[in-house]
């Protein structure tokens, strides 16, 4: 009855404790959570495509340093936009492991510090035009994004509220001494730590972004994979991270053969943002989210209106 109305025939699997029997499980589970996914995706790029309409620029418009974040696979024929605070670690691995020969290694044995070198792998604007339009067009395009002010907390926690070298000497310093890039509050600088209310208000300075853009970590999301000038594939949601991971290995006919990496617990949940935002004054927040509104609006998430509202 099934085959006579288009499904596809039962299939037996083994059915565990009971005694090596043969049970025949219907596919229904399987084709309608394809059939979710489908529907997911789709509303997920038709966002893209009604909040994209009437732009008028073109990849060709970009300089090459807009592109360092578009990661090339020839092997399996992959793009990747990676943007950091948004699983961009795990895929890397994932990618790196990838190319080496089956079976593939585990990706969590790369480090974590050892992934992060840009050398590891090719670029979009490592190649000339015509090979990055070819690519784009032939290969399977895809990006992981999250709830922008949750990415926003988890940057400051990450980069900031702990002593970074790096993010010390760049960015701290400018954000209690935005006009004096020699000030250093201690020897070794190691106690200057802005709370979240000050790097809300170096985000907000209009000074920040007149000699460079935002770092990357808190750099809005589609200003770092310019979804508007590259037609994505898979849009994927940290908030459904797993599930994602598992639809577009399945998509790239991958998923027997490598497992992405199993997520940590996230501690900047959505339900922790209002405590995070406390300290922030309402104009303020205001102000921030129309900094971020465009990645709200393309990637789907709801205004929060328990920050900027009355």
């Amino acid at each position: 009855v099934l085959a006579e109305s288009g499904f596809p025939p039962l299939l037996p699997s083994l059915c565990v404790g009971c005694r090596g029997l043969l049970i025949f499980r219907p596919p229904f589970i399987s084709v309608f959570a394809a059939l979710r996914y489908t529907k997911k995706q789709g509303f997920r790029k038709d966002l893209l495509r009604k909040y994209c309409k009437g732009g008028n620029q073109s990849l060709d418009d970009l300089k090459d340093s807009n592109l360092t974040n578009v990661i090339v696979d020839d092997k399996h024929g992959i793009i990747y936009c990676y943007i950091p605070k948004v699983a961009c670690t795990n895929w890397k691995r994932t990618l790196i492991a990838l190319n080496y020969s089956e079976p593939y290694p585990d990706p969590m044995s790369f480090e974590h510090e050892w992934v992060h070198d840009s050398e590891r792998f090719q670029h979009l604007n490592d190649f000339p035009k015509p090979e990055r339009e070819a690519k784009l067009k032939h290969y399977t395009k895809f990006l992981f994004v999250r709830d922008p002010f949750v990415r926003l907390i988890s940057a400051y926690r990450d980069k900031l509220l702990n002593y970074n070298q790096y993010f010390y000497e760049g960015y701290v310093r400018l954000i209690f001494f935005p006009c004096d890039l020699f000030a250093v509050a201690t020897p070794d600088g190691k106690s200057l730590q802005p709370s979240f209310y000050d790097f809300i208000q170096y985000i907000l300075d209009p000074r920040t972004e007149k000699k460079e853009p935002f770092e990357p970590h808190w750099r809005q999301m589609h200003r770092l994979c310019h979804p508007c000038l590259i037609e994505y594939d898979f849009v994927g949601h940290q908030e459904s991270l797993q599930e994602d991971a598992q639809e577009l290995l399945k998509i790239l006919k991958l998923e027997n053969d490598i497992k992405f990496p199993s997520s940590y617990k996230n501690m900047t949940s959505a339900d922790s943002v209002m405590d995070w935002f406390q300290s922030v004054p309402l104009e303020d927040r205001r102000k921030l989210y129309r900094i971020y509104e465009e990645d709200f609006l393309l990637f789907g998430y709801r205004r929060p209106t328990e920050l900027v509202d009355d």
